[in-house]
């Protein structure tokens, strides 16, 4: 397995309040997590940064995780517990009140990746068949998509793109996506913020990744590309690609 994770504040923020990392369990799986921030002063940062630490921390004790059921447990029942956290946190400072956190992430294993996303942050799979979205976006314009109302064309400019169905840590309950698809030699996972999929096209992303340069190489040049035409948010996202065990770990 071969993964790596990349943040950039971009050209206009003054803070990053992405977060997220590839984190190793005991059995040597990968979670790769990706966690956009949203509320007030410094508000989000928070709801990301906790998201991520809480993880982390549950995720490096874990071990004999080697079923998609077992993976797709895990992460619901993991990322409940962080929403309830984020909550409690808000309402007990008022410096956090409305706080929270898109998040997508991935336990990646020998065989399988198992995905769960909450808001627009997003996962994509470049294998044999090309490169496609796996994850559906929790947003108001992509309901107005889904219902014909707007064409996805229509809905990369649209004035109200940033409005969020859900998000990790704002309510009590929250709902969320998860699937598990099937890992071939080669086949390769994109996790990302709006930062980049708002600015980069699904074209340029295959590209990229299709490329023959290391992974931290192409992790750089997405950002750059992002940063090139705006950078206007922060921009996060993790590469995750499976290998052969012979071919060693980056």
């Amino acid at each position: 397995m071969k993964a790596v994770f990349m943040t950039d504040r971009g050209k206009v923020r003054q803070h990053n309040e992405d977060s997220g990392g590839i984190i190793q369990n005991l059995d040597g799986h990968r979670l790769a997590i990706v966690a956009d921030g949203m509320g007030g002063h410094l508000a989000g940062e928070v709801a990301s940064g906790m998201t991520l630490m809480e993880l982390k921390k549950q995720w490096e004790g874990t071990k004999g995780i080697t079923t998609a059921d077992q993976a797709e447990e895990w992460l619901k029942e993991q990322i409940l517990h962080v929403n309830q956290l984020l909550y409690d946190h808000a309402r007990s400072n008022s410096e956090c009140d409305g706080m929270g956190t898109t998040i997508v992430a991935a336990i990646s294993t020998e065989h399988f990746a198992t995905v769960a996303n909450i808001g627009d942050s997003r996962c994509y799979l470049l294998n044999e068949s090309g490169f496609n979205q796996v994850t559906v976006d929790h947003s108001l314009v992509n309901e107005l998509v889904r219902f014909g109302q707007i064409s996805k064309e229509d809905a990369e400019h649209h004035p109200r793109k940033n409005v969020l169905l859900r998000a990790l840590g704002t309510e009590e309950t929250v709902e969320m996506d998860i699937k598990t698809i099937m890992f071939e030699e080669g086949d390769c996972l994109l996790l990302c913020s709006d930062g980049l999929s708002n600015k980069v096209s699904e074209r340029e992303m295959k590209e990229i990744l299709s490329s023959d340069c290391l992974h931290d190489q192409k992790a750089a040049k997405l950002i750059s590309l992002a940063n090139n035409y705006g950078g206007e948010d922060n921009i996060s996202l993790a590469i995750v690609e499976f290998s052969e065990p012979s071919e060693g770990v980056e």
